[in-house]
């Protein structure tokens, strides 16, 4: 079987999922109007995915990414434990009435941002196939370096390392090229060689070290998207592996990264990470356990909560939807808590980079968020950064009017930009950095998310993209040697002897016959 990377997915198939959960809900006790608004959002999510173009296009990952991790996932897995829909929710009906707003105004976005976008991307064919293994290995070793240089020197915002992290992604680059190569030069048969396992189990590496849960498992995603693209052959043995792989990693590295954050300080030395590392992954066991326990008593501070979504914690589930942290926003900005649109310039403003604005201070605009809806952090954590919607930090700023007209804006300037820069995912590498980076901003990363990524995001990729493009290949050549190179050797050989040429032609040739010469 071929993976999928649908263009588009059916109307009466969405129509049908659409109308099943409906059923489902109903029978569960929901009330009638928040299933309604559920079937409009998935139908209107539907219709916004398949006008961007699918995941052919980073915008139509965005809408992917935004519906499905944003609501859909919670409201399925909802009805999967049998629970009312709108259980557990402060204000249900509001908060679907957001949700429904803000997926039109995407719609909205997509509609004319296809009319802005350059019809032929930017980035598209700097990378020539011959050079794409050792753009892959120059990328991998550079990634590798600087990592090894984030985690040995401690860092702040405002240093010249710090600048140059932000533009590091050159471990997701090394993945994404070197799954292309492998597919490429299998001619589809195979998406795995020695260089995509180095450059998945180093990335998973720096992230378990790192305790990120984004380090542990995008290098996963960057594979999955890269095989999806090109439409990889694989058998069925080795879906069920991979899907084992996720669960094993859901069920053990999240809790092992949510408590390895709280035993290591925020500068610690490579060393003390290492040390606390080993101690986790000596007892995942144990460390699972722990977290559960913790969780229960609610000791332990996850940014990403579902705020009690489900009746009872349900593991990474409650990390894939973000509709309980948004309704509490909802609900605390029905009582008439807007915050006005100033914060939108500051979000522009956070472009200026730290050398031209030493004094910048940060965005840290769902900490804020989070202190006005109460009850998610302590009055003394003002760090800790809260994951909302974009439509939920919209209706927070200016409400109906955030939704239908300060949201699309944003949207279609990071349309524009992105399909601009990356085009067809299928025919150039980039775009797929941009799913990737889309999977956490689209759902979770507020308008503030989306205004950050459209600036930093895009230099990250264009200087990936020239960088690999033009630099990767040459320290590839370098680290692997001549042979790599993708040029063809000329073998030394001893000069023969020029064979002795008569009047007559090759002196190989059978001499004249006399008789036949002119008098």
């Amino acid at each position: 079987m071929r993976l999928p990377f649908p263009e588009r997915i059916p109307l009466p198939v969405a129509l049908l999922g659409a109308t099943v959960l409906f059923g489902l809900q109903q029978l569960q006790k929901t009330p009638l109007s928040f299933s309604v608004y559920t079937f409009f959002f998935i139908m209107i999510a539907t219709i916004a995915f398949n006008a961007a173009g699918g995941f052919a296009r980073p915008s139509g990952s965005y809408v992917f990414f935004y519906a499905v991790l944003g609501l859909i996932v919670g409201i399925v897995y909802k009805a999967y434990l049998g629970e009312p829909a709108d259980s557990n929710l402060r204000t249900p009906i509001l908060t679907l009435q957001v949700f429904c707003g803000g997926i039109t105004g995407m719609l909205i976005a997509v509609l004319i941002s296809r009319k802005l976008t350059r019809k032929k991307a930017f980035l598209t064919n700097i990378l020539k196939d011959k050079d794409m293994r050792n753009a892959a290995i120059g990328c991998y070793a550079l990634g590798l370096s600087l990592s090894f240089i984030s985690l040995a020197i401690p860092h702040s915002d405002g240093t010249v390392l710090s600048a140059v992290m932000q533009l590091n992604h050159f471990l997701q680059v090394s993945v994404i090229l070197s799954t292309v190569y492998a597919i490429r030069s299998s001619k589809g048969r195979s998406g795995i060689n020695g260089l995509v396992l180095l450059t998945v189990f180093t990335s998973l590496s720096f992230g378990i070290l790192g305790f990120g849960k984004e380090g542990m498992f995008v290098p996963f995603l960057c594979w999955v998207v890269t095989a999806c693209s090109l439409r990889l052959n694989v058998r069925l043995y080795q879906v069920g592996l991979t899907l084992t792989l996720f669960f094993l990693m859901s069920r053990f590295l999240v809790p092992y990264s949510q408590l390895g954050r709280t035993l290591v300080p925020e500068e610690a030395t490579f060393s003390e990470r290492m040390a606390v590392s080993v101690s986790l992954l000596s007892d995942l066991g144990s460390v699972r356990q722990q977290y559960m326990d913790e969780v229960g008593s609610t000791e332990i501070t996850d940014n990403q909560t579902s705020l009690n979504y489900f009746n009872e914690p349900q593991g990474l589930v409650d990390r894939l939807t973000m509709i309980g942290p948004d309704d509490a926003l909802i609900s605390y900005t029905a009582q008439g808590s807007y915050t006005g649109l100033a914060v939108i310039p500051g979000d522009f403003a956070n472009w200026i980079p730290h050398f031209l604005w030493p004094d910048k201070p940060p965005i840290l605009n769902g900490n804020t968020l989070a202190h006005k809806v109460g009850g998610i952090l302590g009055d003394d954590d003002l760090s800790t950064g809260i994951s909302f919607t974009p439509s939920g930090e919209a209706y927070q700023l200016a409400g109906w009017v955030g939704i239908f007209i300060v949201a699309p804006l944003i949207w279609i300037m990071v349309f524009v930009v992105f399909d601009s820069l990356c085009g067809d995912v299928r025919e150039s590498p980039w775009g797929l950095l941009c799913i990737a980076s889309f999977a956490h901003i689209a759902p979770e990363g507020l308008l503030s998310g989306a205004i950050y990524i459209t600036w930093f995001g895009s230099i990250g990729i264009i200087f990936a993209a020239l960088a690999a493009a033009y630099a990767m290949p040459l320290i590839g050549a370098l680290v692997a040697g001549p042979e790599a190179t993708g040029l063809v050797r000329l073998r030394r050989t001893t000069p023969q002897p020029s064979p002795r040429r008569t009047r007559y032609g090759s002196s190989s040739l059978p001499p004249p016959d006399a008789s036949r010469l002119p008098v």
